[in-house]
């Protein structure tokens, strides 16, 4: 599909003109005045503008504002016939990507417009991988030294050559993500898009849109065209975070897309193209629902290609250490604190759980030891109290309260709310309703204990 450009010129000899010089290359729409500019734009998937500076009645400068407010990521290079260098520099303050005098120059005006795709590209991509980093809720980095993280980091080293699909196994909280992140950045695609999408956390009906996007008009609201996660990953690789819980309506259209590399937008005739490595994750046992028939035999073999399975932290205890210092370190930068490290009794008490929510829930665990450690080593009596009531009697007797150092309400009170926000996963909407108080008197608390969601 070509680009689209509208030229947006008063005089109507230069856009026919233009409109035959360019239409080659791209698809060429035209207006002579804002207001047919602005009802072209409204027909959606319009890409660059050549705006010219005066529009007879009407103001080139007030229509670039105008397009950059409504369609901000709509490229414009202004255009001239004054050579006023004041006003190039006031359209460039208003959003232009660059201006030209007249007569243009028809090779630099090509030049200008492969330039301002491109720029568009980048920053379509960008905008991508920002919202992604927001949302992120990541360990920073694979961190292992048992038999079994190392076949995980053989796997990965065996992955960096090759572009075949990956589907990642394990409990919630393994660190099936940072596997593909690994996967991602090893390979050959590491300098494209990372687009991770989790299945269970989009409702059905809005599955297929995140997948593939829409056009304008595919459905009430839909006032512009909107590029789905496949589009984003073009080049890149496409991360199916619980691709369990996705419906059978939609494993036919994915397998279509992986056979063919091609997807129709909702709303659109038109499939596209897309080049897109799929690496897939998920807590179930995909192959006992083929045989229940909830999960496509098909898909199950198209995205089982190679596998790697992430093992439960219980059976890998001797990683616990390692992480818990990586953790440690991870929470002084963000707490402002400079704690050494654990207690040979603190590491004994972690080796003796076995976390059925795996190294996120050791995370959690020593978040709250680091907002409530006062000394230089985490203690026993910084630990969340359910966890050592969980690992037996002998962890949770008092010894480890030392009786010259008193607990105030305020202590007191830190550490219910604390223990009942990580017990409950971080929701701070379920934390409140079990303490009994509102949503925002908890983030109010949270703030005075120094408290960041990660």
């Amino acid at each position: 599909m070509k680009p689209k450009i509208l030229i947006v010129d008063d005089e109507v000899g230069i856009c026919v003109s233009l409109k035959y010089s360019l239409c080659q290359e791209y698809d060429i729409a035209t207006a002579t005045s804002a207001r047919a500019a602005l009802d072209e734009l409204a027909a959606g998937g319009c890409q660059l503008v050549l705006l010219d500076m005066f529009l007879g009645q009407d103001d080139g400068i007030g229509l670039l504002r105008e397009i950059k407010l409504r369609y901000p990521s709509v490229v414009v290079i202004m255009m001239t016939a004054h050579g006023s260098i004041r006003s190039s520099v006031d359209a460039m303050k208003k959003g232009a990507f660059t201006y030209m005098t007249k007569p243009l120059d028809l090779e630099e005006l090509n030049i200008f417009i492969q330039q301002g795709l491109h720029y568009r590209s980048l920053s379509e991509k960008v905008a991508y991988l920002s919202e992604e980093l927001r949302e992120r809720h990541g360990y920073g980095e694979m961190i292992g030294k048992s038999p079994a993280m190392m076949r995980v980091y053989d796997l990965v080293e065996r992955l960096k050559v090759l572009d075949s699909a990956v589907l990642i196994t394990g409990e919630s909280g393994t660190g099936k993500e940072l596997a593909a992140r690994a996967i991602h950045y090893m390979g050959p695609r590491k300098e494209e898009s990372f687009i991770a999408v989790n299945c269970a956390a989009i409702p059905e009906s809005l599955l297929e849109m995140e997948f593939f996007g829409y056009v304008r008009g595919a459905f009430t609201g839909a006032a512009e065209d909107k590029k789905g996660k496949f589009a984003a990953a073009d080049k890149g690789t496409l991360f199916l975070d619980e691709v369990g819980d996705m419906p059978l309506s939609l494993q036919g259209k994915l397998l279509r897309v992986l056979q063919e590399k091609r997807f129709t937008p909702l709303g659109s005739n038109v499939s596209e193209a897309v080049d897109v490595r799929v690496v897939a994750a998920t807590n179930k046992d995909l192959w006992q629902m083929v045989n229940q028939g909830t999960f496509r035999q098909d898909l199950y073999y198209r995205l089982n290609v190679i596998n790697v399975e992430m093992s439960p932290l219980r059976q890998r205890k001797e990683d616990i250490p390692l992480l818990a210092g990586h953790f440690i370190s991870r929470f002084n930068s963000e707490q402002g604190k400079n704690l050494k490290g654990i207690t040979r009794e603190v590491e004994r008490i972690l080796m003796d759980y076995d976390y059925p929510g795996n190294v996120r829930e050791l995370k959690n665990i020593l978040e709250f030891a680091v907002i409530m450690c006062a000394g230089d080593h985490v203690q026993p009596e910084d630990l969340p109290q359910w966890l050592l009531r969980a690992v037996g009697p002998a962890a949770a007797e008092p010894r480890f309260v030392p009786a010259e150092v008193p607990r105030t309400l305020h202590e007191i009170e830190k550490r219910a709310i604390l223990e009942t926000l990580y017990k409950n996963g971080e929701n701070q909407s379920r934390t409140a309703a079990e303490l009994g108080i509102s949503r925002s008197g908890l983030l109010i608390k949270l703030k005075e204990y120094g408290y960041q969601k990660k």
